[in-house]
């Protein structure tokens, strides 16, 4: 797109008055360069030709900030830039409060593709006087109220996170979204039926992001899997839930199945080495969150390894080849 030397004029222009502004709400300097300046016009929907009282706040997904940026302003990021801009930029800037992450479902899971930004009504109050006399002591007024207007968003961030009860009886919260949420109906739902009161709890993570993307470490007791013959290993190389059977002796090994794959011969394999020293009996159990995920993965799933489904709480699937629940021996398994 080729630009007029007007509109060149125009674009540098509100790019140094963003930079401007985002300096004066106390950004560090790495969040007050041309990106996020650029990032800031867009969520304001400022054009060059704008006046900044004409600001507005839509919800935008990275992917469409990168698209006004391009349109607007010139400056044409690739693809593999979005992930700067949301790690480098739209953390910060959220951080600070200038903008709200999912305004319209904060229970939305942090790896939804429906993920947007907006900037936030202290942040328009401020447009609608800036670049003129009065701004600088709209920005002292918001910077004075940042730690209110924090505690208020944790608040209605940690509303939204879904809880699960631990061994010690204390509870952690994780990340809302749907495999989370599966998270909880394994250890809520599966145990408390298919364990029961011997159940305990030796490991969980908070899938903000899949195991694959690397997700938060929430929940491990190292020293009780060791003493079970399970080395250390990273998170990343464990199932989703691992629950101990004190009373059968059986380790039960839980994939959670919302976006990725099931406990498949492959994974299978990969499970049986990274366990290969445990001394008690191993049981593997994909859980689906409804039978249309289920259907979908079905042809993916390993013999003798077990299938539940939390909409259908009371049944399991047995994937079996001479029993039902229950660790198979060693030299059965073997998969096609």
């Amino acid at each position: 797109m080729t630009f007029t030397e007007q509109q060149k004029a125009q674009q540098k222009e509100k790019l140094e008055q963003a930079k401007t502004l985002l300096v004066a709400l106390g950004l560090p300097s790495a969040q007050c360069n041309d990106r996020s300046g650029w990032v800031f016009l867009a969520l304001a929907n400022i054009k060059p030709s704008d006046d900044w009282n004409t600001a507005s706040a839509p919800l935008l997904p990275t992917v469409n900030i990168m698209e006004f940026i391009r349109n607007e302003y010139g400056m044409d990021y690739k693809p593999n830039s979005r992930e700067t801009i949301r790690r480098q930029t739209l953390h910060q800037f959220e951080q600070a409060r200038i903008i709200d992450r999912n305004r319209d479902n904060p229970a939305r899971a942090t790896n939804s593709k429906d993920n947007n930004y907006s900037l936030n009504q202290p942040m328009l109050n401020i447009l609608a006087e800036y670049p003129d006399d009065g701004w600088l002591g709209k920005v002292q007024d918001f910077k004075d109220t940042v730690p209110e207007l924090k505690a208020q968003y944790e608040r209605v961030l940690d509303k939204n996170k879904i809880p699960i009860s631990l061994p010690n009886g204390e509870t952690i919260k994780l990340s809302p979204g749907k495999h989370n949420q599966l998270h909880a109906d394994i250890v809520h739902q599966f145990c408390s039926r298919f364990i029961g009161t011997g159940g305990r709890l030796l490991y969980i993570g908070d899938t903000a992001s899949s195991r694959k993307e690397g997700g938060k470490l929430m929940f491990l007791e190292t020293e009780y899997l060791q003493s079970l013959g399970v080395p250390p290993m990273s998170h990343d190389k464990l199932p989703d839930v691992v629950v101990y059977d004190e009373h059968r002796q059986w380790l039960f090994l839980i994939e959670a199945v919302t976006s990725h794959g099931p406990i498949s011969p492959k994974r299978w394999i990969e499970l049986e080495d990274a366990f290969e020293d445990c001394t008690v009996g191993l049981v593997y159990v994909t859980a689906f969150p409804d039978r249309a995920e289920f259907r979908r993965n079905a042809a993916d799933i390993a013999w003798e390894t077990e299938v539940w489904i939390a909409d259908n709480p009371d049944h399991m699937i047995h994937f079996n080849g001479d029993r039902f629940l229950g660790p198979h021996e060693k030299e059965n398994n073997v998969q096609d």
